[in-house]
């Protein structure tokens, strides 16, 4: 193995000119060969980036989903090339937004169903609810009714209720970032019976040990998390409420599918050295290896592929809930072809590369996050001691 001090320097350089702090570590084959903390979880408090640090994962939350619903797709409970509506009845008949060479903008009914790959693969048609367009639009009413309606509501409801928005393009189509993956954990309700945080924690948290990681504070993890901040005008680090904090509460009924879990270092660090390492931890098999193949296997055609690429992701095609590296030399990458993980919203990464038993997870809490800056760099720096 390569010298880690590159690294080490460089997540030094993020804490001097970008960040109030940030955490990294590198395993391979269940060891941990690098594991750094570099500056301030809370600024104003003086309190260190340390491994009891808990980070909001948001979009990182996306890749335990995905695993946990292939776990049940490996023991025989769907299959990918289902439609949708067979376990969620709301989701037949959808429709398409159309419009007209006019600008005239009218509702159709879609040619094909929903399938359960389109909710993993982001195929689907259902954008988030922050962008803008006629789908987005209609999914914030959507879920302005649910809030006036219920006050707090669960992951089910929500996407029985999401069923009647109209999609942006014809399932299976053409690729758009968005509500996929709440589908994806509706669908592990249903089929499992059980919430999804309960789901998890039973089939991933508890077997690999991830003492702090879930939806919901406990213990003393409200006191632990790392505040969130922004840049000013001027440059400085000005800290901003969590996103989202408020379904980290006791009383909150909401557990998403796409954003949510918070955890620590070495807790995604053990979730990603499982993947990395055939699904086996500790002698248990917790997810076949070759479902883990087929997870990072790209799935997206061309046209698809031209929706998802971007300077971010070149070289990546998209898995079933991951990106997943086809062409390093196009990625301007020191990574492997099958290499795959995600990102998340405030600036949390991770790299899980099978061919090697290797995995590098890189947490901070900025927004905008800087991701293109900081985590091609640390994917440079990191592969670069292979």
């Amino acid at each position: 193995m390569g010298k880690f001090q590159h690294l080490d320097a460089l997540l030094t350089d993020f804490t001097n000119t970008n960040l109030a702090g940030c955490a990294c570590a590198v395993a391979r084959h269940g060891e941990i060969l690098y594991e750094g903390y570099h500056g301030y979880a809370n600024l104003d408090k003086e309190i260190p980036v340390s491994p009891e640090t808990v980070f909001r994962l948001f979009s990182m939350t996306k890749v335990v989903v995905c695993t946990a619903a292939m776990m049940l797709f490996e023991r025989g409970r769907f299959l990918l090339n289902e439609p949708l509506h067979e376990y969620i009845p709301e989701f037949k008949n959808p429709q398409v937004v159309k419009t007209k060479p006019n600008g005239e903008v009218h509702i159709e009914a879609a040619k094909s169903p929903i399938l359960i790959k389109d909710a993993f693969c982001m195929t689907a048609g259902l954008p988030y609810h922050f962008v803008e367009s006629e789908s987005a639009r209609k999914l914030r009413d959507v879920i302005q009714e649910l809030k006036h309606k219920h006050g707090k509501y669960g992951l089910l409801t929500e996407v029985k209720a999401v069923a009647q928005v109209p999609l942006a393009f014809e399932p299976g189509t053409q690729w758009l970032y968005g509500y996929g993956h709440d589908m994806v954990g509706a669908l592990i309700e249903v089929v499992s019976g059980k919430p999804l945080g309960q789901f998890l924690q039973e089939e991933l948290f508890d077997p690999l040990g991830m003492t702090s990681t879930g939806y919901r504070f406990r213990d003393n993890i409200q006191e632990r998390m790392a505040a969130c901040y922004t840049r000013t005008a001027d440059g400085s680090l000005e800290e901003i409420p969590g996103f989202l904090d408020e379904h980290h509460q006791a009383d909150s009924l909401y557990e998403s599918g796409g954003v949510g879990l918070y955890s620590t270092l070495g807790d995604y660090l053990t979730f990603t050295q499982m993947l990395a390492n055939g699904g086996a931890w500790k002698g248990e098999q917790i997810i076949g290896r070759k479902t883990i193949d087929l997870m990072r296997r790209n799935h997206l055609n061309e046209t698809q592929l031209a929706d998802f690429r971007n300077s971010y992701q070149a070289g990546y095609g998209y898995g079933l809930g991951v990106r997943t590296m086809m062409d390093p030399a196009a990625g301007h990458s020191n990574s492997s072809i099958g290499e795959f993980g995600w990102t998340g919203a405030l600036g949390t990464w991770t790299s899980i590369d099978p061919s090697e038993g290797f995995s590098v997870v890189y947490l901070h809490q900025l927004f905008p996050n800087m991701e293109e800056y900081h985590h091609l760099r640390v994917r440079a720096a990191a592969y670069g001691c292979l």
